[in-house]
């Protein structure tokens, strides 16, 4: 595993181009929530756009509104007002249904607590994507199995979760995020939950699988060593997002 990680860092990522149009674009978005009968604005007037490739870092105190960021962009909610581009598509305007399908075809997520399923094994996990897309062909079982080699773990695709560490566990959920080929990839402190040599090993999966296919990569942390590693950190600060400069 370890020459397999060297291996990976020494390749550069790919280039990623800002003269085309952006991956995500959020135009003065905010999102409020109802409270006691008065209305609470967690986000307000948010605008950005994320370049094709990037890796983007989003810091902010519990309650600052990162995971209500993460929902936006992922379609799971919708802004109270604003638009949000994903990929050319306003998912804004879409029905719950339309949502729900863009986010399986176009999203990857990474969550701190891995959420693999307990009574799958780690292929089935891994194919669940695949399934859900309606890919059961023998070259999309292949893929995944490629997949979990690449990630170190091509012994253990009938193992069940709870036979794994947890770093093995966070490996497995890298590669269910990415077997369905998002340009997308979402994580929410994806290494929160891991001893730091764990952490960093998932950490340099995650960046290198997701940039050397110029896959975008948003993920919420606290870890200095991520930050580190970004192409932009972005801070919400009183229902704001401002730059961050590292």
């Amino acid at each position: 595993m370890d020459a397999l990680l060297e291996e990976m860092l020494a390749a550069p990522p790919l280039a990623h181009s800002t003269s085309r149009a952006p991956l995500i674009r959020l135009d003065r978005v905010t999102k409020s929530f109802s409270e006691g009968g008065r209305e609470r604005a967690v986000l307000r007037d948010v605008s950005a756009e994320f370049a094709r490739g990037e890796f983007v870092v989003l810091l902010g105190k519990s309650g600052s509104g990162k995971s209500t960021l993460l929902n936006l962009i992922s379609a799971i909610d919708t802004p109270t007002s604003g638009e949000i581009s994903i990929d050319g598509t306003a998912i804004h305007r879409l029905t719950e249904r339309e949502r729900t399908l863009f986010r399986r075809e176009k999203i990857g997520f990474v969550f701190q607590f891995y959420n693999l399923v307990a009574t799958l094994t780690v292929f089935e996990n891994l194919l669940l994507p695949l399934e859900l897309n309606g890919r059961t062909a023998p070259a999309d079982r292949a893929h995944a199995q490629e997949l979990l080699d690449l990630v170190g773990l091509g012994d253990r695709g009938g193992a069940f979760p709870d036979k794994l560490s947890g770093g093995e566990q966070q490996r497995i959920a890298v590669a269910r995020a990415l077997v369905h080929d998002p340009q997308l990839v979402l994580a929410d402190e994806p290494t929160g939950n891991l001893d730091d040599e764990t952490g960093a090993q998932v950490l340099a999966l995650l960046d290198q699988l997701t940039r050397r296919a110029g896959k975008n990569l948003v993920m919420v942390t606290h870890s200095r060593e991520v930050v580190g590693m970004a192409d932009r950190v972005l801070s919400i600060k009183e229902g704001r997002l401002v730059e961050e400069a590292f």
